[in-house]
């Protein structure tokens, strides 16, 4: 590999606050309620940190996060970071209909404007689940970009209408279009490492070492600056995961580790999405096969 790597490291963070036990978890007991109470005291934690490493960074915020601690929201936009759209209290868009799925939409950009006087020009689902209507309502809206899908890793792509599929037929592609997909993993994601979350779907069992998850972000960076030289690392967090003392040093010591490195940056999204737009227009991937929508 050359030494002309440019490598962009994006940290992340849905600041869910009480919002993922209220409205994906539907808790009714104020104990599980109340481990979101800890994500704007880790969020202070979190923005300290960045500052101290001249890092932006790019936070999802619900807008009832932003009703519930709407100073921490503020501070997240003074300190100069990106500011994303993430739902009114972490509804899956599976769970909704299209009208409901819309007044989220409308009521997420209310809260934002009014609290932060911000308009997100980036999307990320909570759960990471999209419903056939969340691609039209993102272009509508002028989304840039989302956030939610899993089709790459370095690399993002173009957001499609119009996939269809089962378990008979061969898949066919969609419409490419105007709508750029910075894609995660759960790999690369803290939550369900760390969390213990008791639920009737099951248990979810965290309790992993930050050790694990250091070797497995290690890993990645290694891969894409040693071995592909150019592209995103795309990490997800959660104040109130990553923000315990034990996880913030490890966040810490995975920033030494990569910041100094020749070729590396950190980014918001939004300003990667921007970048990687110059020159390209919606387009299909690669290796699509022959079967799409016209």
């Amino acid at each position: 590999m050359s030494d002309a790597r440019d490598v962009r490291i994006a940290l992340t963070f849905d600041y869910d606050a009480f919002s993922v036990w209220i409205g994906t978890f539907g808790a009714t007991s104020p104990s599980m309620v109340s481990r979101g109470e800890f994500g704007p005291i880790a969020l202070r934690r979190i923005l300290k940190l960045l500052a101290d490493h001249k890092i932006s960074s790019t936070f999802f915020v619900p807008g009832h996060t932003a009703h519930a601690f709407p100073e921490t929201v503020v501070a997240i936009r003074d300190a100069g970071h990106e500011i994303g759209h993430h739902g009114w209290v972490h509804e899956n868009p599976l769970s909704m209909d299209a009208a409901k799925e819309r007044q989220v939409m409308e009521k997420g950009f209310e809260v934002l404007d009014k609290i932060a006087g911000v308009k997100p020009v980036g999307y990320r689902s909570p759960a990471w689940d999209n419903s056939p209507e969340t691609i039209p309502l993102l272009l509508e809206f002028g989304f840039e970009y989302e956030s939610s899908l899993m089709g790459n890793d370095y690399e993002p792509y173009w957001c499609r209408l119009g996939d269809s599929f089962n378990a008979t037929d061969e898949y066919t592609f969609g419409k490419p279009v105007n709508l750029v997909e910075v894609p995660v993993a759960w790999h690369l994601d803290d939550f369900p490492h760390f969390e213990y979350v008791w639920s009737k779907a099951g248990v979810l069992p965290g309790y992993r070492t930050t050790g694990d998850l250091l070797e497995i972000w290690k890993g990645e960076f290694d891969y894409l600056y040693g071995k592909v030289g150019k592209g995103i690392l795309n990490i997800t967090m959660h104040p109130q995961v990553i923000g315990r003392g034990h996880r913030m040093l490890f966040l810490e010591e995975f920033i030494k580790y990569v910041e100094d490195k020749p070729g590396v940056s950190f980014t918001t999204i939004r300003d990667y999405v921007r970048d990687w737009r110059v020159g390209k227009s919606p387009s299909l991937p690669a290796d699509a096969g022959p079967n799409r929508v016209a």
